[in-house]
């Protein structure tokens, strides 16, 4: 059986519940309202004012009054200016005319020094380290008649990397790029650009030729040949100071190029082992050769 509810008794106490203005209450706000409008007719609207009585006073009487109230308002003391010491006006700083602004305006960017490289040179190595490699084949096709750059692609971007070094300031900050000048000092003027740094030059190649000689010697032909052939591929990016390496570079020329022709023309010799006639003309070519 469920538990018998608990039922509400008559003697509980009850609260007092005032009632809504939807039960009445509009008739009380009503009835209030009048009773405020009634106070406000008894009241007496003249005590509170000093307002003298002008029922028998002709329109110039009273003229005569308002003008007695205003020589009265008159002959008041004021503010006494003439009696206050005042300083003397001071004069507001003026700028001069050639003071600096407070403002700060940011200069114009100036040229970059690549911009600048490939304006000042003429010569394709340069050109390539200022990333211009389009002007740099075309140079070296107007100069040497080169028509395959993709043996010197590797070249171009050893140049361009070479001459130029990148800073990181802020990790959140783009890297800056600072170009790398050949024959940079610190007592030269920062307004002069000199030209860019290269990566390759005329001792390196000297070295490369040593090793060339001591591969051809141990009779390793094919990395001898890689030597030779990466000489020449470089001389067309050298540049030199004096007219003696220029004269040095074309005598570098001709010895490697007579190698990479006998060293060529040896391994080809070695692989004709069935063609005999071959072989003898082969090596009747190779005592031509200025090794």
């Amino acid at each position: 059986m469920p538990p018998s509810p608990v039922l509400c008794a008559g003697d509980w106490p009850l609260l007092m519940v005032s009632k809504g203005i939807f039960e009445g209450g509009l008739d009380d706000a009503g009835r209030d309202e009048e009773e405020d409008y009634e106070e406000a007719a008894d009241a007496d609207w003249c005590e509170a004012l000093d307002i003298d009585e002008v029922e028998n006073r002709q329109n110039g009487d009273i003229s005569m009054v308002l003008e007695d109230e205003d020589v009265h308002e008159e002959t008041e003391g004021g503010w006494d200016l003439k009696d206050l010491d005042l300083p003397p006006d001071i004069d507001t700083p003026k700028m001069a005319p050639n003071a600096r602004s407070s403002v700060f305006i940011a200069p114009n960017p100036g040229m970059p020094v690549s911009q600048i490289w490939a304006q000042k040179s003429s010569l394709a190595a340069e050109h390539a380290a200022a990333g211009n490699f389009d002007t740099a084949m075309r140079l070296l096709n107007r100069q040497l008649g080169i028509k395959n750059f993709s043996p010197l692609r590797s070249l171009f971007m050893d140049l361009h990397m070479g001459s130029h070094n990148y800073l990181r300031a802020v990790s959140l900050a783009p890297v800056i790029s600072v170009a790398i000048e050949r024959g940079w000092s610190e007592s030269a003027s920062p307004n002069v650009r000199g030209p860019p740094a290269l990566m390759f030059n005329f001792s390196q190649l000297e070295e490369k030729l040593s090793a060339g000689y001591k591969a051809t010697t141990a009779g390793k032909f094919s990395e001898a040949i890689r030597y030779f052939v990466a000489i020449l591929q470089t001389i067309p990016l050298i540049v030199v100071e004096s007219r003696r390496e220029v004269d040095e570079v074309k005598e570098l020329i001709i010895i490697v190029k007579e190698y990479v022709l006998g060293l060529q023309m040896e391994l080809k010799r070695k692989e004709l082992s069935d063609d005999v006639v071959r072989q003898q003309e082969l090596a009747a070519y190779f005592t031509h050769c200025k090794l």
